[in-house]
């Protein structure tokens, strides 16, 4: 399995965090759904970190069965749906970049 994993490194604006967070979920969300050949789609907002690790408010992680899923899907009309709906949503709420990377994923199902 490929995952795909966007680190949204920066901060959200002060006291927008609840804000930030329903709009992700809201309008952001249904359009990374959508991506086509995706078998997950994770949303996760930050609790904590280490002391001195950058700031990541939210890190996205959408799985695909292979690279080729990967690269039809980024190539898909629901590309641009998708980043347009987090561009609106990042340029109220947030402040930093968005980097991307692509992993090999061995999940281990402990509950098993």
């Amino acid at each position: 399995m490929i995952t795909r994993f966007a680190l949204f490194e920066g901060r959200i604006h002060d006291g927008q965090e609840d804000a930030f967070r329903q709009a992700i979920l809201s309008q952001v969300l249904p359009e990374w759904n959508a991506f086509p050949g995706a078998l997950a789609v994770r949303v996760n907002f930050a609790q904590s970190r280490d002391e001195g690790a950058p700031e990541i408010p939210m890190i996205l992680a959408i799985s695909y069965p292979d690279l080729e899923t990967v690269e039809a899907a980024l190539a898909s009309p629901v590309r641009a749906r998708a980043k347009a709906a987090t561009e609106a949503v990042l340029a109220q709420y947030f402040e930093g970049r968005i980097h991307h990377h692509v992993t090999a994923a061995h999940d281990h199902d402990l509950t098993a």
